[in-house]
């Protein structure tokens, strides 16, 4: 069902919210810098710990994986509503952020991608172990 796991995704879009306009104070601009791509941050790594903690439902990860599916559009909608040509002209500060935030992201792929190693390694060694099972017993 896909009201399923809303919960999750609305507290991190709060939580992705909140630091980004603390970020954005911290960085003297009235806006929420990255609000959105740092909920989606939050809600990588919270279905992650909760699946390995078993304490997510199939039900809340189906909601999840159809909410998480419908972010990108979203997140296309609010950035073609954003002023680029405004950005540029507020000066150094907007094309700093910009650039960090994209070395930001380049730098969380090694961890997002080690995260998805360690999953296929314990099914491959699951089933591997699964096999040998299998052999003995025959």
């Amino acid at each position: 069902m896909v009201i399923y796991g809303v919960t999750l995704l609305a507290l991190c879009m709060l939580a992705g919210a909140f630091i980004g306009d603390l970020l954005g104070a911290l960085l003297g601009i009235e806006a929420n810098v990255g609000g959105v791509g740092i909920a989606m941050l939050v809600l990588v790594l919270a279905v992650d710990h909760l699946k390995k903690k078993k304490k997510l439902t199939v039900k809340s990860q189906e909601g999840v994986a159809f909410w998480s599916a419908m972010y990108i559009p979203i997140v296309i909608a609010m950035a073609s509503q954003q002023n680029v040509f405004g950005a540029i002209d507020g000066g150094p500060l907007a094309i700093l952020a910009g650039v960090a935030a994209v070395f930001v992201s380049w730098a969380l792929v090694p961890l997002l991608s080690k995260i998805g190693k360690e999953k296929q390694n314990t099914i491959t060694d699951e089933l591997i172990g699964g096999s040998d099972h299998v052999r003995d017993a025959k």
